[in-house]
């Protein structure tokens, strides 16, 4: 496998790569869910975005949800990883918890709230609202695929 791998990876001129990106399922005490709207395209979504070179994925989550929300928090573990075939982008979702701050609006987030479960899945697109469900679950890790639309 591994020589058939390495002649593909010769043989291809132009290797598409991969972007990493990192999201916060940051959860209240109430149960309740940090969720931003995108300034850019009006979706609804955890808060997160491109994971820095030279940053760890806990580092990038903590201030892309600061970033994004003006909440401060502490980053509990890891609870999914999400591929979007379309777009060669592979996303960190970790779940946390609320350390400080204040919600606050930005220039990526033209809404911040807190969301019931099921406001989240009556709010969000499929593949956003099964990043925050799986945090919601304790256990492993969940690894999905999709095509930027539906799950795989």
């Amino acid at each position: 496998m591994l020589m058939y791998m390495s002649n593909i990876r010769q043989e291809t001129p132009s290797t598409p790569l991969h972007s990493v990106s990192v999201a916060g399922v940051v959860v209240r005490e109430d149960g309740r869910v940090l969720t931003i709207k995108r300034a850019d395209n009006g979706t609804w979504e955890p808060p997160g975005g491109v994971l820095e070179l030279a940053e760890a994925p806990e580092d990038g989550v903590w201030r892309e949800v600061y970033e994004e929300t003006g909440v401060k928090v502490q980053v509990d573990r890891l609870t999914g990883v999400y591929k979007n075939t379309s777009r060669g982008i592979v996303a960190l979702v970790f779940r946390c918890r609320v350390e400080g701050g204040h919600e606050q609006l930005t220039n990526e987030a033209s809404a911040v709230e807190w969301l019931t479960p099921d406001e989240v899945t009556g709010r969000m697109a499929e593949v956003y609202a099964v990043r925050v469900t799986d945090a919601l679950l304790d256990g492993a890790p969940h690894v999905r695929t999709h095509d930027g639309r539906r799950l795989a």
